[in-house]
């Protein structure tokens, strides 16, 4: 049975989708089979993978809505022990559509059902926001992981999503929890990263990955090339790094 992960924060800008496409990408490359959600309007997650978003027929809107069945929109081996649900700007009028419709939390969780035993790992690229997109992913996840980025906001609004967890784990799913948080962006010829890092961990001692994903011009350019850092640059520190991140991953049970 897959284990489901969610990368969620409601900020936009913190490595999110960067760390669903290189996490995803550096478990497959270790054998597992993994399945990507891209649970996002903005497509972010699909296009780092090389699709062109607005020419996709099946989509995890038609998924929400009922017009395709979860199989249906499976993109199969995007690349190797990798397959993907993709999305476009369509999914943005989901929200809307589900209103007055029984259960519309548990969608996604009902649709994972069908597939979650043909994969190790199903992991879920959220949207910067803490909506009903974000608590459909939360009450189908065993897990949350949060990628923080190195800079004087991180903390603002990481409160308000670690209630947003609990509220959920309270209600929907009691199996949800926060597996980690994971640093990202972080630039060591700095000291406001290394000030962030040190006042996450006195905040929240618990559930912090020791990987921390390094600011670097690689990792930035790999989507512009529809690539995961594995293909784009192997041996670059960033894919060193995701690299750890997935066994860390792996190794937590």
């Amino acid at each position: 049975m897959g284990r489901i992960i969610s990368i969620a924060n409601q900020k936009g800008g913190v490595g999110k989708s960067t760390t669903a496409i290189n996490l995803s990408a550096c478990i497959a490359e270790k054998g597992k089979k993994v399945l990507l959600i891209d649970s996002d309007p903005q497509g972010n997650t699909t296009t780092g993978l090389g699709q062109e978003k607005n020419q996709i027929e099946n989509t995890i809107y038609d998924i929400y809505i009922g017009n395709e069945s979860i199989q249906q929109c499976i993109m199969k081996n995007i690349y190797e022990n990798l397959d993907l649900i993709p999305a476009n700007v369509n999914f943005s009028a989901a929200e809307i559509e589900l209103i007055g419709i029984e259960n519309k939390e548990f969608i996604l969780r009902n649709e994972l059902d069908y597939v979650k035993n043909d994969y190790d790992y199903i992991i879920i690229d959220c949207p910067p926001s803490l909506s009903l997109l974000t608590v459909n992913a939360m009450a189908a996840s065993d897990t949350v992981i949060v990628p923080i980025q190195c800079e004087y906001y991180a903390l603002e609004g990481l409160s308000q999503l670690i209630h947003t967890v609990n509220l959920v784990k309270d209600r929907l799913n009691a199996d949800l929890d926060l597996e980690g948080v994971v640093f990202t962006m972080y630039d060591s010829r700095t000291n406001l990263s290394q000030q962030v890092v040190d006042n996450v961990k006195e905040n929240m001692p618990e559930n912090i990955f020791e990987v921390i994903i390094p600011r670097s011009i690689r990792l930035a350019e790999a989507p512009s090339y529809g690539q995961p850092i594995t293909i784009y640059d192997a041996k670059s520190t960033g894919a060193e790094s995701y690299r750890k991140l997935a066994d860390q991953v792996i190794n937590r049970k």
